[in-house]
């Protein structure tokens, strides 16, 4: 047992304290120790023990009597001791200000201790103990960098202080910097290796910060091994076991944590994840008495956050949304930044979202955001707000963010398909089915009410073989199967009960008699309701009916399944019976609007125009003007107020148009996109004559309603057609009467024909407006209307035709044929009976008959006249066109003559080459064939010579001649020269002969000149004519001047070289002087 002796003053003996026995009065022991002078080291001591005991009021007593003006004084050479006193008082106090949760109490618990730290510091300045007290009392005031110089101080003066390496250790924890915090941890263990386990907790922490968790649990462990009921490491070692996320590791952890409590039952730790813990289990009592304990025992801030989110999540799970959004705000205030703890914000978001706070749930998730930008449950949170909110772009944003980031989640595809089903219908129902095969592929149950959203998708884009298989899908097995397959169909009646059908309900009576199990669950009313929709669109309204009474039958309150069967008593013409329906529509709630202006539409059909108006009335009262319907149909009702009477008053009709309009107008102003709204404005404007306008808001209708299943608007396209008509554009209005024609009657509407008709009139089509009204009498034989205008077209066309200054014999014949036409057909009016019933009298048509009959005469006569006029311009046109085909004749005559000529001017050149070329060949051949003479005579040669000279100009002649006539003689210069040819033989004959000395000599220059004129010519080398005479004389004057036998031969040579030359002269002159040749040959002839 520890105890403490005071010594006696002026005596040896001493005063014994037991530690463990220590008064509880303060000043008894304060009074031995004053009465004794006793050291100040045991005044430390004894607070010390106090302080363990937890008596802290003594412990302070001590201290502050220990610290007072009289000890100092009386102690003024002790320095240490009194400086430790100062130090423990300003740590006393230090931790005080650290642990008051009152901003004001803690203020002034860190000045009392700044106050003795520097009193301890005047005392002496460089005392490390003191300079590591105030680092701890920076810290705990937050000012962490002052702490780091305090530390640092100490350090400077000795590296190895434990307590400054501790203290600038939690320095940089605080700063972040967890590696320098750990070298700091090993620097303070390597200089005492026996230092308290806590010191390997800090190392622990910062390898847990620094992810190294193997090895921060290997120093938790060191301290468990040091300290085994060391709560800090307890807990640390639980969070590391909890983060593996395995039921084993979960188990460890959640045992540590319960023996960390065990040990501590404050620590805050232990206490928060235990009601962590015991949330997940549902145990929720637990968790608000465990969070409630946290909560008055710990003023950490971040701490006392997670305690208020744990018990805010409490109330949150249980759904008191008031107390839950209280604890979520507190655990928001604790948090100096949303990084610290970003899941009170979330929570808070929830709540004020479903509180309706959007804009301040708004702000809290983008702050979740911020930190999780790929969070998709915050993103789908902000789609949802920003739908609320009527932000539908960037609503569509985050949801298509959330499925790109998680394209496995459903839920984010059902809520983009949801949002996306107004504005995208396409893109809707791919979501929806991305959806369906997202949770099929995971086993999960396809909820009925997507099935009948995309169902209903199909259905509105005209699929409705896959909108019917979507609902089946959707409705599963039940009776409604056997009567979709045929196998069940409904009891055959007669045709007096027939009328009534629609309110029988005996069928399911006897299918239940038959032991048939008849039942529709509630969440699978609304699915059977819109496939019945289908079938009545698939014009199968036989098992529509049936289905609408399946409904009824088990769930008779249901207004929507009567207003069905009216409206198909209605498309049957059974009015009274859809009014019956629609009355026990009302039974079930009399104010239903859907079914009072149903009601007042039928009235407005029976041509009860007061009951209607009450009825209107009746339903804008009952929705408190909110229906736009309603408000519609009031409209209407002022509208045919202002056209319905022939005879219009106009005050009145400008009265009721005005308030059509303003009717119009605030539907417009509820709805901007109702389309019956905005054309019953465009009508208004057209009444009014505003054409421009109306034609504007009917293309914006047009535009809207197309490609919408469910919005058949064919009075748009009709009164569009009528602006254009009252424009005067009548291609327009035709052609968009047409269009509206054949898309929504299928060409068989009698009074859109009526329309088209109307505007062939006025264009003054006479033949297309009869056409049309024929196809009108086709449809509609009873009506007389379509007759007499199909008269009176006749008779216009006629006198149109008869006004033309000019005009054809066809169409005068076909003015008398309709003329014909036309006063049969008025005569035939005229014997009908009701004529006032179809809107004309007998008179009128008397007068028709009179004008027409006048028009045939007239006709007649014009007939005859243009008989007479046709028959002159057919005689002109007849020998116009004789003459033509005679000049067609001369022409192709000429043509045929020329082409002849010219073919046969080809085949003579043809016919002459192939002659030159076969004779030149005999002349080669015989040239061949002959041998070699012996050397004539120079006399023998100018005999030779001459004969042959005389020759060649006749010869030479005969060529210039050819070259001078013209083309038409060309057949007489051939036959000429081929005899000249001929004529050669003969005489080279008779040379041979006379000059017997060289035969062969002679014979052989013979064949080379004949030979040398055609082989040129064939060629086409030179001219012809200069090749017969330039050549041959150069080879004889190349032979005469090489001869020197005979002088006499030399004097020829220059008689006939002039001669050749002139005549070459003459021929490359271009045909001069040609004169002569041609008469040397005919005297030589």
């Amino acid at each position: 047992m520890a105890s403490v002796y005071i010594p006696v003053q002026n005596s040896e003996e001493e005063v014994r304290v037991a530690l463990d026995q220590l008064p509880r009065d303060a000043s008894d022991i304060l009074d031995i120790l004053k009465a004794e002078q006793a050291p100040l080291d045991l005044w430390l001591i004894i607070a010390r023990e106090y302080f363990k005991q937890g008596k802290l009021e003594q412990f302070r007593q001590i201290l502050e009597e220990g610290s007072s003006p009289e000890i100092d004084e009386y102690y003024a050479d002790v320095r240490y001791e009194r400086i430790a006193i100062l130090n423990a008082l300003g740590a006393y106090y230090s931790y005080l200000g650290k642990i008051e949760t009152k901003q004001r109490e803690k203020e002034e618990h860190f000045i009392l201790a700044t106050q003795f730290y520097n009193k301890a510091s005047r005392i002496d300045i460089h005392e490390p103990s003191t300079w590591v007290g105030k680092g701890q009392l920076l810290l705990a005031k937050g000012e962490v960098d002052q702490a780091f110089n305090a530390f640092k101080i100490v350090l400077d003066g000795d590296r190895d202080n434990v307590p400054s390496l501790l203290g600038q250790a939690c320095v940089e924890f605080n700063r972040g910097q967890y590696s320098d915090s750990l070298e700091l941890y090993k620097r303070a263990l390597q200089v005492n290796p026996n230092c308290p386990a806590a010191v390997r907790l800090g190392i622990g922490l910062c390898r847990y910060k620094m992810g190294q968790f193997e090895k921060a649990w290997q120093a938790f462990q060191r301290v468990l091994q040091l300290d085994p009921e060391n709560v800090e490491a307890l807990v640390a070692l639980a969070i590391l076991d909890l983060h593996t996320n395995a039921a084993a590791g979960i188990r460890k952890g959640m045992e540590k944590m319960q023996r960390a409590f065990e040990l501590y039952p404050y620590c805050v730790m232990a206490l928060n994840y235990l009601a962590n813990h015991f949330f997940y289990t549902g145990q929720h009592f637990l968790v608000e008495q465990l969070t409630e304990t946290a909560l008055a025992v710990t003023n950490h801030g971040p701490t006392k956050s997670h305690s208020y989110y744990n018990l805010a999540r409490s109330y949150h799970s249980k759904g008191d949304y008031d107390k839950a959004g209280v604890y979520y705000m507190a655990s928001v205030k604790e948090i100096s930044k949303p990084q610290e703890f970003i899941f009170p914000y979330y929570g808070l978001g929830q709540v004020q979202l479903k509180m309706g706070d959007l804009k301040s749930s708004l702000s809290n998730f983008e702050k979740v955001l911020e930190i999780y930008p790929d969070n998709c449950e915050t993103l789908k949170a902000l789609g949802h707000i920003y739908v609320q909110l009527g932000q539908t772009g960037k609503a569509l944003e985050f949801m298509r963010k959330a499925t790109k980031i998680d394209p496995n989640d459903a839920q984010a595809f059902l809520d983009l398909g949801e949002l996306l089903i107004s504005s995208d219908a396409v893109a809707a129902q791919d979501c929806l089915k991305t959806a369906r095969n997202l949770l099929k592929k995971g086993g999960q149950e396809v909820p009925i009410d997507v099935l009948n959203n995309l169902g209903v998708l199909h259905f509105e884009r005209g699929e409705f073989e896959l909108a019917q298989q979507t609902f089946r899908e959707a409705l599963g097995d039940g009776i409604w199967v056997a009567f979709i397959d045929g196998k069940e169909k409904a009891p055959s009646i007669d045709d007096d009960a027939s009328i009534f059908q629609y309110k029988d309900m005996q069928i399911f009576h006897q299918l239940e008699k038959e032991g048939h199990l008849v039942e529709l669950p509630w969440n699978k009313v609304t699915t059977l309701f819109n496939l019945a929709r289908l079938l009545e669109q698939l014009h199968n309204t036989e098992t529509a009916s049936i289905f609408y009474r399946l409904i009824l039958f088990k769930y008779p309150d249901y207004v929507d399944a009567y207003l069905r069967l009216a409206g198909l008593a209605k498309a049957r013409n059974n009015l009274q019976l859809s009014i019956e329906l629609v009355n026990d529509a009302l039974k079930v709630n009399n104010k239903s609007p859907n079914a009072l202006l149903m009601l007042g539409d039928l009235e407005l059909k029976n041509d009860d125009w007061v009951k209607a108006k009450e009825t209107f009335r009746a339903a804008s009262e009952a929705t408190e003007g909110k229906d736009s319907y309603a408000t519609l149909s009031l409209g209407n009702w002022n509208y045919f107020a202002a056209i319905r009477n022939e005879k219009r008053n106009p005050k009145l009709e400008a009265t009721h148009l005005e308030k059509s309009k303003e009717l119009y107008t605030k539907v417009l102003a509820q709805h901007s996109a109702n389309l019956y709204a905005a054309n019953g404005a465009g009508v208004v404007f057209a009444e009014k004559g505003h054409f421009d306008v109306s034609k504007d808001i009917f293309t914006q209708v047009q535009e809207a309603a197309s490609g919408n299943i469910f919005v058949q608007m064919p009075d748009v396209w009709i009164n569009l057609a009528h602006v254009y008509f009252a424009q005067g554009n009548f291609p327009l209005a035709v052609k968009m009467y047409q269009n509206c024609l054949r898309k929504f009657f299928n060409n068989t509407d009698s009074q859109i024909l009526l329309y088209i008709a109307r505007t062939h009139y006025e264009a003054e089509q006479w033949q297309d407006c009869k056409k049309t009204l024929m196809r009108a009498i086709h449809l509609a034989p009873s009506n007389y209307t379509f007759r007499f205008d199909a008269g009176v077209v006749m008779q216009k066309f006629s006198a149109s035709t008869l006004q033309k200054p000019k005009k054809s014999v066809d169409e005068v014949r076909s003015t008398v044929a309709e003329l014909e036409n036309a006063v049969r057909l008025f005569r035939q009016l005229s014997a009908a009976s009701s004529l006032h019933f179809h809107g004309f009298d007998e008179k009128k048509i008397d007068t028709h008959v009179e004008y027409c009959s006048h028009l045939l005469e007239a006709a007649r006569v014009h007939l005859t006249a243009a008989e007479h006029e046709e028959q002159k311009v057919r005689q002109k046109q007849e020998l116009a066109r004789q003459m033509a085909i005679a000049e067609e004749a001369r022409r192709k005559a000429e043509e045929q003559r020329k082409f002849q000529l010219e073919r046969r001017m080809q085949e003579d050149e043809l016919k002459r080459v192939r002659q030159q070329e076969e004779h030149f060949e005999r002349i080669k051949e015989q040239w061949k064939s002959s041998t070699s003479g012996s050397k004539r005579r120079p006399s023998d040669m100018d005999d030779e010579d001459g004969g042959h000279s005389e020759k060649r100009r006749r010869k030479g002649g005969k060529k210039r001649k050819k070259d001078k006539y013209s083309r038409s003689r060309y057949e007489t210069e051939e036959a000429e020269a081929e005899q000249m040819d001929y004529q050669e033989a003969p005489e080279i004959e008779d040379a041979n002969t006379n000059y017997r000395e060289s035969p062969g000599h002679m014979n052989e220059q013979d064949d080379e000149e004949n030979a040398q004129n055609p082989l040129e010519a064939a060629f086409g080398i030179e001219d012809s004519d200069v090749e017969d005479e330039v050549a041959p004389a150069g080879r004889r004057r190349r032979a005469w001047s090489e001869s020197d036998d005979d002088d006499e031969q030399q004097e020829r040579q220059p008689e006939s070289s002039p001669r050749r030359e002139n005549s070459a002269d003459v021929q490359s002159d271009g045909g001069e002087g040609g004169d002569k040749p041609n008469g040397d040959l005919d005297d030589e002839d």
